[in-house]
Formats: structure tokens, C-alpha cells, sequence
């Protein structure tokens, strides 16, 4: 894939996945900006990437730090292309002990560090009136829930809605919006108690990731989910727009968007006696599946 001539940033991409994505992008020809809230991290990360490459250390969420991404996008290399929001940050505790300052770091990093960054790279796209392409991070826990995470599955939800209701608002712009929901092995994985001891020995050895994680799980390395963002990034995927597509390991997966399931009526509405009487809907299941190993 092709990316030569483009301009991106990457938010959250010292290490991890972001990281991940930006080496993928810059690899395939793109000039790429790399955020980190840690000047020393932006540093190093710049340092090992090979391409035409930037740092802006800025903690995502505020609209100053923003439209110093974009800005710095536009000195650097006279446009911008693909914006990449993968900022984040993890307070997790459930619910009856999750503070306020837990709820509202989260939200303000992954929801409004999303929206801000987005807001500006908007802007500019349009302004070049040539397209654009928006990848926001989204995780299975904002498609599923997951146990302890209130703050960050609430933000990765939203994250999805947005996708959606921008690539209505962008259409007209050729400019696309689409949600990823990676899964790979990072530092979040490693505590599940099924996946830890195997991604460990995998890191200790080298050895592949046994069939059952890769497959199975759809779990894999970082850079197992780097090809879906460089292609969403390319002109290849200029028809596709306001999806959530998973990937991770061996899986490539398209999440469906919610929508009625079942439907009943009566006349004259529904009072709670006839609710009770009627009640027989299939109820949906919740929560992000336990391994199956």
C-alpha cells in the first residue's frame, strides 16, 4: 500500500500501538506526526522511525494541544491527510470506587482528546477541499462493556457514535471516518489471566503466538493490526466510511451497529401490566467473552 505524498498524525504514538501505527504509516510512505504527553518518549520514538518524521509532545484533550497537532502537520509538510486518534489512558475500578477524577481523566483523553483532535483535522481537511480519512481507536470493551471499566468502555462507545454521526457530517468533504477496535498484546492484555503467561513466553522466546490466541481469540502482535490502518489510511478504502471494523491476530471482523433486534406493539401503547405479560425477547448478550482456553 502506497501512502506516499500523504501527511499524518498519530496521537499517543510513543510506544504501543500507537507506535505501531505510526512506523506502519511512515513505512508505506507517509510523513508522519508522532504524539506522546513525554517529551523523551516523542523523542525516541522519532529517532526510530525511518521516514520523514516529526515529534510534538502534548497531552490530547484540550484544543490548544490539537490545533498544535494539525499546526505542526501543516509547517512540517504543507497538509494533512490521515489523523489517527489513539491517545489513552487507563483508571480502572468499578463503579462504586471509581472517583471522579477516574471518570473524568478517561473521558477527557480518549472521548474529548477524540473530538478535538478530530475537530481540528477536520478543519484543515476541508479547507484543502481533497478528502481525508479520520481512524479512531475504538476497543471491544466500548462495543461490549467490560467489568471495571465504566470511564473507558463509556469513552470507546462514544468514540464508535461519533464515527458514525461524522461520517454523515463529512461525506460531502470525500473525507471518511471509521472506528478500528484492535486487539493485541499490550501491557492491558498481558493482566488477563489467560493471555499474560503466553504473551509473556512468547516475548521471552520469540516463538509465534499458538493458534488457539491468533485465531480463536483473533489476538496477535501490535503490528497484526497495523495493516487495517494503513489501508483505511489509503485511497484503497475511499468507500468506506462510518463503519467499526475489529481486527487483532488472524481476524478481520465488522461490527454490527446497534439496531432493533425485536418489536412488539399494541394498541393504545404500553402500560408496565402488559410489558410483564408480553415480555419474551431474546435478551442480548454483554460483556467482552471470557477466553475460551
Amino acid at each position: 500500500m502506497d501512502l506516499s505524498g500523504k501527511v499524518a498524525i498519530v496521537t499517543g504514538s510513543g510506544r504501543g500501538l500507537g507506535l505501531a501505527y505510526a512506523e506502519a504509516l511512515a513505512a508505506a510512505g507517509a510523513s508522519v506526526v508522532v504524539n506522546d504527553v513525554d517529551q523523551a518518549v516523542v523523542d525516541e520514538a522519532v529517532a526510530g522511525i525511518k521516514g520523514r518524521v516529526i515529534g510534538v509532545a502534548a497531552a490530547v484533550g484540550d484544543t490548544e494541544s490539537a490545533e498544535r497537532l494539525v499546526g505542526a502537520a501543516v509547517e512540517a509538510f504543507g497538509r494533512l491527510d490521515v489523523l489517527v486518534t489513539n491517545a489513552g489512558i487507563l483508571r480502572d475500578r468499578v463503579l462504586w470506587k471509581m472517583t471522579d477524577d477516574d471518570f473524568d481523566a478517561v473521558v477527557r483523553v480518549h472521548l474529548r482528546g477524540t473530538f478535538t483532535c478530530a475537530r481540528a483535522a477536520a478543519i484543515r481537511m476541508r479547507e484543502q477541499a481533497d478528502g481525508g480519512r479520520l481512524i479512531l481507536i475504538g476497543s471491544p470493551a466500548g462495543q461490549r462493556g467490560n467489568f471495571g471499566q465504566t470511564n473507558y468502555a463509556a469513552a470507546k462507545a462514544g468514540i464508535a457514535a461519533m464515527a458514525r454521526t461524522w461520517a454523515l457530517e463529512l461525506a460531502r468533504n470525500e473525507i471518511t471516518v471509521n472506528a478500528v477496535v484492535p486487539i493485541a498484546a499490550t501491557e492491558m492484555t498481558k493482566t488477563i489471566p489467560a493471555f499474560g503467561p503466553v504473551i509473556e513466553e512468547a516475548e521471552r522466546t520469540g516463538t509465534p503466538y499458538p493458534a488457539w490466541l491468533r485465531h480463536d481469540e483473533g489476538l496477535g502482535t501490535v503490528e497484526d493490526v497495523t495493516g487495517l490502518i494503513t489501508f483505511l489510511a489509503s485511497d484503497a478504502s475511499k468507500g468506506i466510511t462510518g463503519q467499526a471494523i475489529g481486527v487483532g491476530g488472524d481476524k478481520l471482523a465488522l461490527w454490527s451497529h446497534p439496531a432493533e433486534k425485536a418489536v412488539a406493539y399494541t394498541e393504545g401503547g404500553w402500560s408496565a401490566d402488559a410489558i410483564e405479560a408480553a415480555w419474551d425477547f431474546e435478551q442480548e448478550t454483554y460483556g467482552i467473552p471470557a477466553p475460551r482456553r
